[in-house]
Order: C-alpha cells, then sequence, then structure tokens
C-alpha cells in the first residue's frame, strides 16, 4: 500500500474485547430490570457508541442511555477494561510495521481514558504516535469523528492514512474523512458487512493483514 500511515481500530482489531464489554452491558441492563442470556444480543455492543447502542438495542431514551452508560463504565472501569486479550500476531504485525517506516495510530470509538490503559497493559502503545479514542461524554464518539480528530492530532493528510477496523462504522468513518478501509474478519463484524459499507480490502486474517499492509 502506498500509505505510510495506518489508522487501528482497537476493539475487535487489535483486541478480543468481548469478554469485558458484554459482561458491563449485562451489568447497566440488570439495574433497569432487563436480565439479557444471549451473548450475541450483548455482542452488539462491540463497535457503536454506548448511547446509540443502549437506545437502538433497547428503546431506552437519550437521557436512560446516558444514565445507563455510566452504569455501564461503573462496572467496565474497575471490572472490565482488562477483561479482554491481544489477538495472536497482532504484536508481531505492528513491530513488522514499525520496522517497515510506518506511522502508526489508534482511532477507537473507546474513551481515550480506557485505551491507553488497556495498550499499555499489553505492552502495546510503545508502537503508536497518536490514540485517540471518544471522550467520556460522547460528544465525540461516531468514527467519523474520532478519526478526524486522529487526523488533526497526527497532522496527517488523508490521502496518506489507511484505516484498519473490524465493522461498517471503521469503514464508515474512514469513507467520511477520505480513507480507505481494511475489513478484518478475525473481529466482531463478517464479511457481507464490511463488503456492503465499501471496505476496499479484507483480510480474512492477522497474518492476511500483515501481507495487505506490507
Amino acid at each position: 500500500m502506498k500509505q505510510s500511515t495506518i489508522f487501528f481500530d482497537l476493539d475487535g482489531t487489535l483486541t478480543e474485547s468481548g469478554p469485558g464489554i458484554i459482561k458491563s452491558v449485562r451489568y447497566a441492563l440488570s439495574k433497569y430490570g432487563i436480565e439479557e442470556p444471549d451473548d450475541s444480543a450483548l455482542r452488539r455492543f462491540i463497535g457503536p457508541p454506548l448511547v446509540y447502542s443502549f437506545s437502538t438495542f433497547y428503546g431506552f431514551s437519550k437521557e436512560e442511555a446516558v444514565r445507563a452508560m455510566s452504569v455501564y463504565r461503573e462496572y467496565y472501569g474497575v471490572h472490565g477494561i482488562f477483561d479482554n486479550s491481544v489477538y495472536e500476531g497482532i504484536p508481531d504485525l505492528l513491530a513488522g510495521l514499525k520496522a517497515a517506516g510506518k506511522r502508526l495510530c489508534v482511532a477507537t470509538g473507546k474513551p481515550e481514558k480506557y485505551a491507553v490503559p488497556i495498550l499499555e497493559h499489553y505492552g502495546l502503545a510503545s508502537y503508536f504516535d497518536v490514540i485517540g479514542g471518544s471522550d467520556e461524554a460522547e460528544t465525540r464518539a461516531d468514527k467519523t469523528s474520532v478519526i478526524r480528530y486522529v487526523l488533526e492530532a497526527s497532522g496527517e493528510s488523508s490521502d496518506n492514512v489507511v484505516m484498519v477496523g473490524d465493522r461498517h462504522h471503521d469503514v464508515d468513518g474512514a469513507k467520511a474523512n477520505g480513507i480507505p478501509c481494511v475489513g478484518v474478519l478475525y473481529g466482531y463484524g463478517d464479511r457481507a458487512e464490511l463488503e456492503k459499507a465499501g471496505a476496499e480490502y479484507i483480510a480474512e486474517s492477522v497474518t492476511g493483514l500483515k501481507n495487505l499492509l506490507l
């Protein structure tokens, strides 16, 4: 690829974050009398902003969704934040990209206050020049806003950047900023979702992603 800067999503792209997110959502819903035994229903929360998800998937009003987000974070900040794992091959991928002279950044819908310690915890933070995420109030939460924020923070031009992510939100946000996107199939999206969104490239595995980017 001609682009020398790569923006990575976090959840479902660098880390398998489902366990901590699912438990945190279940905790928040239980406070509203909603018992959700189906993990696949809660997996929908991985990717979109929390306020959007509580409103869209469970019919919360905007005010209720904001309160539910706060309840979610009560659990997530203590128990869920490190209840995840790094996908196999990701450290080697990042090391190889850096060795090849690529500039790496993170553009995640997760709040920065969580993204930074997660990447530090797993020894990945040093690979990235910028770690950008949403703000706590979710005024910068959709992927379009987050990617724009990372573009500004990095000083990069959109024509020198490629986005890597696992959900259509990553593709949508990249397109809105004039950036091509590589969709990965080892995360929480599938081929149909990514192709429908218009991902320019599809990588089935971390190895496939490495071959594309290098």
